[in-house]
């Protein structure tokens, strides 16, 4: 190899090497951001529905709140929500500053993302991070979903076997191996993917979509979920009382019978 060559080389490999230190300390950056200063927030909640995530949230990063609703009566808290005027009146809605905004993954990332960076969320050049973004949307967008889907076919017409296709079931084990291999949904750390799935598994349980005696993982982790003092904290704020307007629980199909396509007999597992 030449002088000149391996000059070449040399500068290649140390550009190289500095480009991803630069990109090493970007995403550290990143992560590290400033906090920007906290406007003014108004938790507009419902008991027992998904508005108690917000009042998690803002537990466990210690940061100020209103709480708005009427302990015992679902009308009165949600004529308080359509009061604000807002074309889209469900909980959450939460008043931030000047804005409103509703959808708890929306509120969760835009709290984290201007006024805690760094926390709750995993480091995004880890591992665990596109897990972590993955279980924040599988939440609502397939776990939560598949679950009422479910429910309101149940209740109609109770089924004898599983469907063919993702059922309650699919879903819930979906989360129950992947806790098998990892303590929390943001990997080794609690997150607010925590804070997102924890209402949906609730109600697989609660509304007899699934056993939950099937899924010990999902069972361990929350048992570890209600420990955490800001959990503690915000179900005693959020329901201090019986939870008004619960739902009935549905007679679920049986967990070891499951049709192979539809109209085909069913088979077990």
């Amino acid at each position: 190899m030449s002088l000149f060559t391996a000059s070449l080389v040399a500068l290649s490999l140390a550009s190289s090497g500095a480009a991803a230190q630069n990109a090493d300390t970007s995403t550290a950056t990143s992560d590290m951001e400033k906090a920007a200063p906290m406007p003014d927030v108004t938790i507009y909640h419902l008991e027992g529905r998904r508005s108690e995530r917000i009042i998690w949230l803002m537990e466990e990063l210690e940061l100020p709140y209103e709480l708005k609703y009427v302990k015992g009566d679902l009308g009165a808290s949600m004529a308080q929500i359509k009061a604000l005027g807002h074309g889209m009146p469900m909980a959450p809605t939460v008043v931030y500053g000047d804005d409103i905004i509703v959808e708890s993954g929306a509120i969760i990332d835009t709290i984290l993302m201007r006024h805690a960076p760094g926390k709750l969320v995993p480091p995004t050049a880890s591992r665990a991070y596109p897990h972590h973004v993955k279980w924040m949307h599988y939440a609502e967008g397939s776990l939560a979903a598949r679950l009422f889907s479910d429910y309101r076919a149940w209740r109609v017409n109770p089924p004898k076997v599983r469907s063919p296709l993702v059922d309650s079931e699919n879903v819930v084990q979906y989360a129950e191996d992947y806790l098998g291999e990892n303590p929390w949904f943001g990997g080794p750390e609690f997150s607010s993917a925590d804070i997102m799935m924890h209402w949906p598994l609730n109600v697989a349980f609660r509304l007899n979509l699934v056993d939950s005696e099937q899924f010990p993982n999902v069972v361990a982790w929350n048992a570890k979920i209600v420990e955490r003092p800001a959990y503690k904290k915000m179900r005693a704020l959020a329901t201090p009382g019986p939870v008004p307007g619960m739902l009935p629980p549905v007679q679920h199909p049986p967990s070891d019978k499951r049709a192979t396509f539809p109209g085909a007999p069913p088979t077990k597992n």
